[in-house]
């Protein structure tokens, strides 16, 4: 096939011919589109960064709880934060603002129904009968600090992600193990330089508490027209929730209400009045609140909470943790019949507010006494054994490995105030020497690299006064 393909020359255009529009140059560079700038996703309402400078009242908190926890010889326990929802269903109960409102609850790729924990009694109890510590010596004693949810209004101290500590005590049915949880909780909360307030009451068992439920409901029914909404939806689901309510008219009303220590039997009047005993024998201040509740289905006779004293001595409204027994949680859960139990938890967000508040600061991390500066990359491989080295010597070291100057090594070793820094270069990595620098003098010296451990060592315990051979105080002629 053959194409018949003409060719015809290009022939300038006329001057009318020319284009409005006039033409780029080539050279001329052609506006770039300005970048659209990325939005940085924003935290979820009522969720926080715990940030590295407020960590040291955290590791503050912790630190106590740890210490208490094992000077009482309960054991850690780490539990999953996501459960099945039933379990909490049967726990902490379907009436309660936590389970009708509060929780984190979705079905999983398995087609269950699962929760993030709104807290960790019911987890633990799980894991005693799973486990079969009911076959153990009891009281088994466990300890736990981790995160809860509970999408909550968030406020002042109050988180829809929060942190707890806790401490349960299965197996043992006697008053001095309430006693003694309540005693261990002051003791963390001494030990941290805060003052707390007991605030005790009982509920005694699911039988009273019938009776007496009937009297309340009662009692309120009289005045119902004057709750509120919510307190209303209390009185129809779950009646007892009115003692804690927070609304001033149920408050007054409270004082004309039925007490539930009027109605335990006998049983839960005696272990009752042996806690109080215990706890006036070692002192722990303690009040009478017959209004006290907690807000979950489990509880039974000692209920009690920590209440933050102000700086005249006064108890605020400010709990930062609470607690009582619930000897039936594990039957519930389908373990040993009767298996009774006891613990409390802790607010780890309020108590350090409550420190922070106070001005209560944790021990300051050890400032380094010596700095390691580097020359090129040979003596940054050194550098990272030799930084090893100190530390298992418990000398506190600061490097700048990041830099690469010697002067801004040097500048960053001046504002750290340490009192010696370690210079390596190419020259010392290949003669097997460093160079000890005195930073108020400004005096060097060179040292074998490997003693220079020990050589630091020794400077550094002449500074602070300590003979580096008989590990004796210096005395001055």
């Amino acid at each position: 096939m053959c194409l018949n393909i003409t060719y015809r020359p290009m022939t300038a255009k006329k001057k009318d011919e020319s284009p409005k529009a006039p033409v780029k140059k080539a050279a001329e560079k052609v506006e770039e589109e300005p970048k659209k700038k990325v939005k940085t996703p924003e935290l979820l309402r009522g969720f926080r960064d715990i940030l590295p400078e407020d960590q040291g009242r955290w590791n503050m908190v912790r630190d106590g709880i740890r210490n208490i926890a094992e000077a009482y010889t309960f054991d850690r326990i780490d539990m999953p934060i996501l459960e099945r929802t039933d379990l909490f269903h049967k726990t902490v109960g379907k009436a309660t603002d936590i389970v009708e409102k509060e929780m984190y609850t979705f079905t999983d790729p398995s087609n269950r129904s699962v929760s993030l924990r709104p807290e960790a009694t019911a987890s633990a109890a799980r894991a005693y009968i799973n486990h079969g510590m009911l076959d153990r010596p009891q009281p088994v004693k466990l300890w736990y600090i981790g995160q809860m949810f509970r999408h909550d209004r968030p406020q002042a101290g109050r988180y829809r992600q929060f942190n707890q500590a806790g401490f349960e005590s299965f197996g043992v049915h006697e008053p001095i193990v309430d006693a003694q949880l309540i005693v261990l909780g002051v003791q963390i909360f001494k030990d941290l330089g805060l003052d707390v307030k007991v605030d005790i009451n009982s509920i005694g068992t699911p039988e009273c508490r019938q009776a007496y439920l009937a009297e309340l409901v009662a009692y309120f029914r009289q005045h119902r027209s004057k709750l509120s909404d919510e307190d209303k939806k209390r009185l129809q689901k779950n009646p007892l929730r009115l003692l804690d309510s927070k609304d001033d008219v149920t408050k007054e009303l409270l004082d004309g209400a039925p007490q539930i220590l009027d109605w335990l039997d006998e049983k839960s009047k005696e272990h009752f009045m042996k806690v109080l005993e215990f706890l006036e024998e070692v002192e722990i201040p303690f009040t009478l609140n017959p209004y006290l509740v907690r807000g979950l289905d489990y509880y039974s006779h000692t209920v009690f909470e920590f209440l933050l004293l102000d700086d005249k001595g006064e108890k605020s409204q400010n709990a930062l943790g609470g607690g009582g027994r619930y000897d039936g949680l594990v039957e519930l859960l389908g373990g040993r019949e009767e298996t009774p139990a006891c613990g409390f938890a802790l607010g780890i967000e309020r108590i350090v507010r409550a420190l922070s508040d106070r001005g209560i600061d944790p021990p300051q991390r050890p400032q380094p006494q010596v700095f390691f500066a580097q020359l090129g990359d040979a003596a940054r491989r050194v550098g990272l054994n030799l930084y090893e080295s100190f530390r298992q010597a418990n000398i506190p070291v600061a490097e700048a490995f990041g830099k690469n100057a010697l002067k801004a090594q040097l500048e960053a070793a001046d504002k750290l105030n340490v009192q010696l820094t370690l210079i390596l270069g190419q020259k010392e990595v290949l003669d097997g020497t460093i160079i000890i620098r005195d930073m108020e003098s400004g005096a060097q010296e060179i040292v074998d690299v490997k003693k220079v451990v020990q050589i630091v060592e020794k400077k550094l315990r002449r500074e602070e006064g300590v003979d580096p051979v008989t590990q004796s105080p210096v005395v001055e002629k």
